[in-house]
């Protein structure tokens, strides 16, 4: 899937299907918040920081539901669409990647998020 940047450069980003296993772990084992908005849970860059400098940018972008293939490895930037603080799934963090993924024509990644939404809201009742 392909979207353009605010420069006019087409990103184009796969779903990290280790983000979304590692999502589905944290969601069955509870370890999801539900009642914090995704602007007040949402990592600071120096947390981002440390999450990079403690497990790398392959740890890093296990928090994220996008990937952008072609980007450098050793970037924050080769990756997309967060869903949790590093410790946990955010509900509100799902919504938001849903929702920019369909605004950006990346579908395969909103459907990731919408199963791992539905299945939090299951883990839920």
């Amino acid at each position: 899937m392909a979207c353009e940047s605010n420069l006019g450069a087409v990103i184009a980003y796969r779903v990290n299907k280790a983000a979304v296993a590692k999502a589905r772990k944290l969601i069955d084992a509870g370890e999801y918040d539900d009642s914090t908005e995704w602007s007040d849970a949402a990592p600071s860059t120096k947390q981002e920081n440390d999450e990079v400098e403690q497990h790398g940018y392959d740890g890093f972008g296990e928090w994220h539901l996008g990937l952008q293939e072609d980007a450098s490895k050793e970037t924050k930037g080769r990756y997309g669409f967060p869903y949790g603080d590093f410790s946990k799934v955010n509900r509100a963090a799902l919504i938001h990647a849903k929702q920019r993924a369909t605004q950006n024509n990346h579908q395969e990644i909103a459907d990731a998020a919408d199963d791992l939404l539905q299945r939090l809201d299951d883990k839920r009742s």
